[in-house]
């Protein structure tokens, strides 16, 4: 196991052995690892370093959060890409929704597959200047459904940030999983190095009487 790698029986929400809460958080309690994760020695992530070093050639970073599904958010991150390539921009579109990606089925790009190169994943480009990225390019079955969870689950995102080879781009709008919080995600620090955020939410109805 590398030093920023989540051990596979770890719990479901595990923070990562890397960070400062490795082995005393509360999702920690009864895994395996609390103790060995709590009397590692510290360092920095290596994950993130690459996924700093691969976000370095994109301008801006716009991460679209929701507090809930059935939002918008993926229509929102759709929409946002297509109206800043419209205005001649280089755009990147991600869409990390691991267990429900839309994107290859809102943008008629499904059947499509992902290539590699010695650079890494490259994405699948529906305009000259916009390129998709989805888990939903890695399925069989564009109806199947994903369900990954903890450890699984934020090591596919990490290697989404620090594998696809996006090229000098002015924007990367990232459709975000629908439970993830930046403040308190185990998958948080995995976003430090983008930038700005957008939260799409939703008021509750109120019944009328």
């Amino acid at each position: 196991m590398e030093n920023g790698d989540i051990p596979e029986n770890a719990n479901e929400h595990c923070p990562g052995p890397q960070s400062e809460s490795a082995g005393k958080s509360d999702s920690c309690a009864g895994c395996p690892n609390q103790e060995a994760c709590a009397t590692a020695p510290k360092g920095p992530d290596p994950d993130l370093v690459a996924i700093a070093e691969r976000m370095s050639t994109v301008k801006h970073k716009i991460l679209v959060l929701s507090g809930k599904g059935g939002v918008g958010k993926s229509t929102f991150s759709a929409q946002l890409s297509f109206a800043l390539a419209g205005m001649d921009h280089q755009v990147g579109l991600m869409d990390i929704d691991i267990c429900g990606p839309s994107m290859p089925k809102m943008l008629g790009l499904e059947g499509h597959e992902i290539h590699q190169s010695n650079l890494g994943w490259s994405p699948v480009y529906v305009e000259e200047n916009l390129g998709v990225m989805s888990i939903g390019f890695m399925l069989p079955n564009s109806d199947e459904a994903v369900v990954w969870r903890g450890p699984r689950k934020n090591a596919l995102i990490k290697q989404f940030l620090k594998d696809v080879y996006w090229r000098d781009i002015d924007y990367l709008v990232v459709d975000a999983p629908r439970e993830l919080r930046t403040s308190t995600s185990p998958s948080s620090s995995t976003f430090k190095p983008l930038g700005s955020t957008v939260r799409s939410s939703s008021r509750p109805h109120r019944k009328s009487r």
